[in-house]
């Protein structure tokens, strides 16, 4: 059991690792995570200074973390992309183009929540 014990620590010390290891990759190259993340920061402050409800509060940071993944999977996509087809052909276009739209779908619903809860 202590074996098992340590080997899943160990494998969670690893994927912490791993984690970190990518937030400061994208943090050094992608403005637009540096962005979300200032947004992201506003909005949690916001979002405990105004009297809302703990479901409301839940949904926004929620969504504002779901920002943040999102623009790190695009970040992941541009980059192999980037990798495998240097050259400006449809196909690489067109999922680097998907990957931004699943961004800005994300941020939509982040905003739309904002709406609702102030229009409350």
């Amino acid at each position: 059991m202590r074996d098992f014990v340590l080997g899943e620590l160990r494998r969670f010390a690893n994927t912490v690792r791993w984690s970190v290891a990518g937030w400061r990759a994208a943090w050094s190259t992608e403005k637009s995570l540096r962005q979300w993340t200032v947004v992201n920061v506003l909005s949690a402050v916001l979002v405990f200074a105004l009297d809302l409800s703990a479901a409301e509060r839940a949904v926004i940071l929620a969504l504002g973390l779901a920002i943040l993944a999102a623009e790190l999977f695009n970040t992941a996509i541009e980059e192999i992309v980037d990798r495998v087809e240097p050259r400006q052909v449809d196909w690489a276009r067109k999922a680097k183009d998907c990957g931004s739209a699943g961004v800005a779908l994300v941020a939509l619903a982040g905003g739309a929540a904002w709406l609702v809860v102030l229009a409350a």
